[in-house]
């Protein structure tokens, strides 16, 4: 009789997961990465990224000199954003699937209709379509020159290329949270490594989506003009902000959104940037 496959839930209870009692032992356990990754960010947000986004607005002013090595870099960080996401979700796919036969699934708990719109691959897939439009506008110019744009035998091929690898990589990035039926064939992937590897792509992912988060900071706005423009500001900032701070939270938040605390680390998180803009930019350095 042939023996029966080892669940993902079974594994998942035969190896517990346990962690230490002391705050910075919770802190560092794998089920609350999304509060490390939102205490990383209001830190990074008050003490370097300022210092990277100054750097991509030179960046860009190169790009609009045609400076092909400019281009060039633009296109790696846009490509780099576009690849990360879809790594760390193949990477930690397997690990989080474990969690859930722990602790059960938030989003299916979840009695709000959040997380039906958040989590919906159709947003996903728009903004990855941008980012990927992006590293062929890039790339392009840097391999092709204008030809890309000129030559319909290159450009229209290039475009299908792009939908069908943005597809490929939306796939990826929404299996991460579907139940993984059985486990990996590659051993890494069931390794404790595999899942830091992958913590690290999705923290790299956030500093790239915060240092262009960051250039509203450099904007030329002034003190809000009245209680209407403030709060109009206001708005704005947390409307950009979930829409910006989302996509590489979503894989943490998949795990911790019923924690009223989530919502409270991720607007600390960006606290910093909309602090800045809601005081106005002429005014703050900092």
């Amino acid at each position: 009789m042939p023996r029966r496959k080892t669940s993902t839930r079974e594994i998942s209870n035969q190896e517990p997961i346990t962690t230490g009692n002391s705050p910075l032992s919770k802190l560092f356990a794998k089920k609350n990465r999304g509060l490390l990754l939102d205490i990383f960010v209001f830190v990074v947000n008050i003490f370097l990224i300022r210092l990277l986004t100054r750097q991509y607005i030179n960046l860009f002013s190169q790009v609009s000199a045609e400076n092909p090595t400019a281009k060039l870099g633009l296109g790696l960080t846009f490509l780099a954003m576009w690849i990360l996401p879809a790594a760390g979700a193949v990477l930690k796919r397997w690990h989080y699937q474990r969690r859930l036969g722990v602790h059960g699934n938030p989003l299916e708990s979840s009695e709000t209709k959040l997380a039906g719109c958040l989590f919906n691959p159709l947003f996903y897939f728009c903004l990855n379509l941008v980012i990927s439009s992006t590293v062929l506008a890039s790339l392009g110019d840097f391999l092709f020159g204008k030809r890309l744009l000129d030559t319909p035998g290159v450009f229209v091929p290039m475009i299908f290329v792009i939908l069908f690898l943005t597809i490929a990589q939306t796939f990826l990035i929404y299996r991460y949270f579907s139940p993984a039926k059985k486990p990996p064939k590659w051993d890494f992937l069931r390794s404790p490594q595999s899942e830091t590897l992958g913590d690290i792509c999705l923290f790299m992912n956030m500093i790239l989506f915060q240092v262009f988060w960051n250039m509203l900071t450099f904007a030329d706005l002034g003190h809000p003009s009245g209680v209407v423009e403030f709060l109009g500001r206001l708005f704005f900032l947390s409307f950009i902000a979930l829409l910006i701070y989302f996509p590489p939270r979503m894989f943490y938040l998949a795990e911790d959104i019923n924690r009223p605390r989530t919502w409270l680390t991720m607007l600390l998180a960006n606290s910093p940037v909309i602090v800045r803009v809601l005081v106005g930019t002429n005014s703050n350095n900092w």
